[in-house]
């Protein structure tokens, strides 16, 4: 599964963020990508094959969440 995460107006550095998605999954994903530019920025967080989907958002809304940034974001999934 993959997820596109957008952030416009993020409040801190977006290496926090890829730092805490990192530490929160481990070995169940990885930011594959990353940019920045016209007043937003984007992460790519591939998470691991057999990982159910649910658990896998419900873990990254909880990340989000606890850096105060999860109504900066939008997220798209796709496989």
């Amino acid at each position: 599964m993959f997820v596109e995460i957008v952030f416009v107006g993020l409040p801190i550095d977006r290496d926090e963020v890829e730092e805490a998605l990192e530490a929160a999954f481990g070995s169940e994903g990885e930011i594959t990508g990353a940019g920045s530019g016209m007043g937003q920025c984007h992460l790519d967080l591939e998470i691991a094959p057999g990982m159910d989907p649910d658990a896998a958002l419900d873990r990254l809304r909880a990340v989000l969440a606890g850096l105060g940034v999860e109504k900066h974001a939008t997220l798209t999934v796709g496989d």
